[in-house]
């Protein structure tokens, strides 16, 4: 079949950086999920996206599908013809539908019996003629939240298109994409390379976009960055610090790119280095160098869209760009230490936190009160995690925080040591967001590990207590990230607390009527919920954790030791059988009427051996797991009880439960509820959905 190359590229102005790499992939992917649909086999696929373009091309692309053999269905066979012998209307119907005389219909047979049918073979697609809906589409899905128009033009995108390029081998006339024309030229880069660069062939384009000074490549583009910064920190015997968020944001601001090194004034290392370099990486897209100390260093290291000629102009002109930034965080620094951070508690009166739940300095009082209640339990001191409190959000009022808001709490942490408050006080005050996204680190300390589970329960509580809930996408208060969070604290600090008890403290620090009824179980219910994507993300089964929260067990700690124990029991030979007899149990036990009543079992009522026999194994086993229970060892109290499975199925399989006997059914009633409650003391596994062995 015949094959040949594609290639696809629209020539725009300056897109967004940030959202250039996600933009770039998906436009492989429409192009792709395009040939795809029309059944267009094709080879190797490269994507491209710079600053000023968006590009896939596409190694032997079929240039027709295959032809298919479809069969149209009509209606059923028993049905069409009348009682005269005539065509039914229905069929007559279908036929002229179809462009054929009734007579040419055949009989297919189907699922749902005889229909009256056709069976033809339909061209495949022809590559050229689909070409256009396939560019149409992919550009159509691609993930641009906001998207504008220009000049006159009423065609939208998410920056002004002015080339068009769709060649498949040679052919490059494939009507217009977004009012423009396709062809074969594109243009090199913006200073070096301005010109159109005609294409013969779709397989010329990487090497005549760098003959034109682009880079056309993302990830060669982004490889060449990483290499040149880290020869450039090489010179200076230090390491560039080379965060993958700004590369990707580098990588899509420029097509030729040029590293260069500049410098600052020693002086400016005064300042928290977080400061230095949010201003460096933030305002101007640097990127920072440490030294083996890990010391931030005067350096930094800019890459340029342009070889130059003169790069010492280059350089000096960043270095006059960035002086001022720093100059105004080092007059910040030095102006807010002026005022101690006690001094600047009032000032939290006149800041909103939400309009039904009061004031910066509302919620500073109740977070206080909250983490000083919440303090012995963790391993804190009181004293020191309600001095974190009160002092936790007044870094925002701080000149420092204005205008760098990524350095809240940090600062924060700076001015405490500077105002001479306790080194954990200090350190809570950084640690307080900690962890700031999934898999970020934690509170280090007692007392930080406080205040950040005492901020977020007063926050949960408090937006929940409102009716605001988080729906769908909308979670303006970060309500989810929040709640995992703590989980994250208390699970992997091992800190032993009960979140219903830690929920209702919460909700007590809030004034009479705030907080609706009900509000500390709705949010418990809530924030356990998290733990499920918690579980599916560790490849753990669903049922596990159902089988876990079954028990209504409120200590994420003791939730995490369960699930853990359950998904070992699960893996077992065992737990198949013991997981089908313990819902077997659980159904038995469910039919009797709500007035039964359950005792003790008697051992003279014993009377066949499979009983007698479960009935020794359970007293047995029993007492060996509840050693593992009394140390929380779940999962060697599981392992003890998979012992169970032979008794437990020579049991139905030899006795009759339901004997017509009273004593004797009751008696072995009493018996399963013995078993069962013995699983229950760590689960309900009659939940796990496990293949028997």
């Amino acid at each position: 079949m015949s094959t040949d190359t594609l290639l696809v590229e629209l020539g725009t102005e300056e897109l967004p950086p940030k959202a250039l790499k996600s933009l770039g992939l998906a436009f492989r992917d429409g192009i792709v999920d395009g040939l795809s649909q029309r059944e267009l086999g094709h080879g190797e696929v490269l994507w491209f996206a710079t600053p000023r373009r968006l590009a896939v091309l596409v190694a032997g692309v079929q240039l027709q599908g295959a032809d298919k053999q479809v069969e149209l269905l009509g209606p059923p066979a028993d049905r069409a013809r009348d009682a005269d012998g005539n065509w039914a209307p229905a069929a007559a119907g279908f036929a002229k539908k179809q462009g054929i005389d009734p007579d040419a219909l055949e009989i297919i047979d189907t699922p749902k019996g005889p229909r009256l049918g056709l069976r033809r073979t339909e061209a495949g697609a022809a590559t050229a003629d689909a070409l256009n809906d396939i560019i149409h589409e992919a550009i159509a899905a691609l993930p641009i939240p906001k998207r504008m128009r220009w000049g006159a033009n009423r065609t939208e995108f998410v920056r002004p298109v002015h080339w068009v390029v769709a060649m498949l081998g040679e052919n490059c006339d494939h009507g217009r994409v977004l009012d423009l024309p396709t062809g074969n030229r594109t243009r090199g880069h913006r200073f070096h390379g301005a010109y159109d660069i005609e294409l013969a062939r779709p397989e010329e384009y990487p090497a005549k976009l760098a003959a034109a000074k682009v880079i056309a490549s993302f990830e060669e583009r982004q490889r060449s960055i990483r290499d040149q910064v880290e020869v450039e920190a090489s010179a200076l015997q230090a390491t560039a610090v080379i965060d993958a968020d700004l590369l990707d944001e580098v990588t899509g601001l420029v097509e030729w790119p040029v590293a260069l090194t500049g410098s600052f004034e020693e002086r400016f290392l005064e300042v928290p280095q977080e400061a230095l370099i949010s201003s460096m990486k933030e305002h101007q897209k640097y990127f920072h160098v440490v030294d083996g100390a890990g010391r931030l260093m005067p350096n930094f290291i800019t890459v340029s869209n342009i070889e130059s000629k003169d790069p010492i102009q280059v350089i000096a002109g960043n270095e006059r760009v960035i002086r001022p930034r720093l100059s105004d965080a080092a007059f910040f620094y030095e102006t807010d230490r002026k005022t101690p951070l006690a001094a600047r508690v009032e000032k939290l009166e006149s800041i909103v936190f939400q309009q039904q739940l009061g004031t910066l300095a509302d919620k500073t009082r109740r977070v206080q009160a909250l983490a000083e209640a919440l303090a012995p339990a963790i391993g804190a001191d009181p004293v020191l995690a309600a001095r974190a409190a009160l002092l936790a959000k007044t870094d925002l009022v701080t000149e420092m925080v204005l205008e760098f808001p990524d350095m809240q709490g940090i600062a924060g942490s700076y001015y405490a040591s500077n105002d001479g408050e306790a080194a954990e006080v200090a350190a809570a005050l950084a640690q307080q967001y900690w962890p700031r996204f999934a898999g970020d680190r934690l509170p280090e300390a007692a007392v930080a590990a406080t205040l950040g589970i005492a901020d977020r329960l007063d926050t949960i509580v408090g937006i929940f207590g409102i009716g605001q809930p988080p729906s769908g996408s909308r979670d303006p208060f970060a309500l989810r990230r929040a709640s995992l969070a703590v989980l994250r604290i208390m699970v992997e600090r091992a800190l032993d607390l009960d979140l219903r008890d830690c929920l209702d403290l919460a909700v007590d620090q809030y004034p009479a009527g705030v907080i609706a009824d009900g509000t500390a179980a709705q949010v418990l219910d809530y924030m356990l919920e998290r733990f499920r994507a918690w579980y599916e993300d560790e490849a753990i089964p669903a049922e596990v954790f159902r089988a876990v929260s079954a028990r209504n067990i409120s200590k994420p700690l003791d939730i995490q030791r369960r699930v853990y124990a359950v998904h070992a029991f699960s893996q077992l030979p065992e737990a198949g059988a013991l997981a089908a007899a313990n819902k077997r149990v659980s159904n038995i036990l469910g039919k009797l009427e709500a007035g039964f009543s359950f005792a003790a079992v008697d051992r003279a009522l014993l009377q066949e051996p499979a009983e007698q026999d479960l009935a020794d194994s359970l007293d047995r086993l029993a007492q060996v797991a509840g050693e593992h229970l009394a140390s929380e060892n779940y999962r060697d109290a599981l392992a003890t009880f998979a012992e169970l499975r032979e008794p437990v199925d020579r049991f139905f399989d030899d006795v009759m439960v339901n004997a017509e006997d009273p004593q004797l059914r009751h008696n072995r009633l009493n018996l399963l509820k013995q078993l069962r409650d013995e699983f229950l003391q760590v689960a309900d596994i009659s939940q796990l959905v496990v293949g028997k062995d």
